[in-house]
């Protein structure tokens, strides 16, 4: 029997029944209408929110969109953050139409198109550039229409985040700006009459140790200090990134946010004078949404073979690929699972939780220990908030995707 990561504390029980948000979830997916179905609850998002102003006050939340871009989740978002991050078009177009000013966006991600720089400029959203060659393109469609573009600069930085689950930066990389190329380009965006907009510093994601994360701060603000005093411009805004991970897998201890935000005020209360006027923020997409998420499926066969049981159900990796182990870790471990009526009862059997496609990768649950479950039980997969229907290939065989509902939104995407 393998391990489980451990299910969030946000979760509680009724009669055996697992709550999300005060309901059962059969209540939820009555709602909805069906599943496979992922359900967002906004209490938990709103309480990752609080805790980040307790422990950074006087930094700005950005949220990344590409954790988790449901319209109704995204809307909620945007009035408890202050400012969205995107990476595409059709982010930053989602992004406006949630209700987050163009002022509070910015635009990161390599190999814009034309059109898309294009739509990011007269919409007054800020590009984070990622190279010289896209300031000139960035440039050019600006004085094509007329417009005064706002434009950062995204860096990649001389470090990276050690212990992150997808390193940003560190060495040659698509993303970003040479460290010792970016005053040259700090000066040029400003000679050319743009609306420097200041830094964006990302070093890697997922990242489960204070320490690291520290140190990676650390050394951005550092570099921010750096490349501004050479470039003789003091930059608005320095958006640090974010790394902060949540614990997934067994034997991962949840991140101490609290350090990380004590730390970052003292660096910041000692940061260099070029920096002092300077606008900070962190963007987090997966640390506020990811432990919000839960995805319930409902097990449509219960088979032996060879003396093993699985457990069939109608979701699967096309939904939620990375619960699959598919998406970006080496070794396969499971996410926490739990049999929706009877949660929180002790294990009675050992049980493979596999979905409805036709491929060996589709297993959601690998030897789990989990209450006898049958046919027409729903199967919960937690930490389902981030990186889940969007970043899975819901077009995999034809499958009906996945619905989603965020809780107290009336609305049903």
């Amino acid at each position: 029997m393998k391990a489980m990561g451990t299910i969030p504390a946000d979760y509680r029980a009724r009669d055996g029944k697992l709550l999300i948000g005060g309901s059962t979830a059969e209540a939820w997916i009555a709602r909805a209408g069906d599943t496979p179905l992922f359900v967002y609850d906004m209490a938990i998002v709103r309480d990752r929110v609080a805790r980040f102003r307790r422990n950074f006050p006087g930094i700005a939340l950005h949220y990344a969109l590409k954790a988790n871009p449901h319209l109704p989740l995204v809307k909620a978002i945007a009035e408890l953050v202050d400012g969205i991050d995107v990476a595409s078009e059709g982010e930053a177009r989602l992004a406006l139409g949630a209700g987050m000013a163009a002022s509070s966006i910015s635009f990161a991600g390599p190999g814009k198109r034309d059109r898309e720089l294009l739509t990011a400029i007269e919409a007054g959203v800020t590009i984070n550039l990622e190279s010289e060659g896209e300031t000139d393109r960035a440039l050019a469609a600006a004085r094509g229409i007329g417009i005064r573009p706002s434009l950062a600069v995204r860096i990649n930085p001389d470090f990276d985040l050690k212990g992150s689950g997808m390193k940003m930066g560190g060495g040659a990389k698509p993303f970003g700006v040479d460290a010792d190329r970016v005053p040259g380009l700090i000066r040029r965006i400003v000679d050319a009459g743009a609306d420097y907009r200041g830094l964006h510093i990302f070093a890697g994601s997922q990242a489960l140790s204070a320490e690291a994360i520290v140190d990676a701060q650390r050394q951005g603000v550092a570099l921010a200090a750096r490349v501004s005093e050479e470039a003789g411009i003091a930059p608005p805004r320095v958006n640090l990134g974010g790394g902060f991970g949540i614990a997934y897998f067994p034997g991962d201890v949840p991140l101490d946010d609290a350090a990380v935000g004590a730390a970052l005020r003292y660096t910041l209360a000692d940061r260099p004078a070029i920096l002092e006027q300077s606008y900070f923020a962190i963007e987090l997409g997966r640390w506020l949404v990811g432990e919000a998420g839960v995805y319930l499926t409902r097990i449509v066969d219960r088979k032996m073979s060879h003396g093993e049981i699985f457990l069939v159900v109608d979701g699967g990796l096309h939904h939620q690929l990375a619960a699959s182990g598919n998406f970006g870790t080496v070794v396969r471990r499971n996410y926490p699972l739990a049999v929706t009526d009877r949660f929180g009862g002790d294990a009675e059997e050992e049980v493979s939780v596999v979905g409805c496609l036709c491929t060996p990768l589709d297993r959601l649950g690998d030897h789990v220990g989990l209450p006898c479950a049958d046919v027409g039980d729903v199967i919960a997969i937690f930490l389902a908030g981030a990186y889940g229907a969007s970043a899975s290939p819901a077009a995999f065989l034809g499958h009906v995707p996945s619905r989603e509902l965020t809780i107290d939104v009336d609305q049903i995407l």
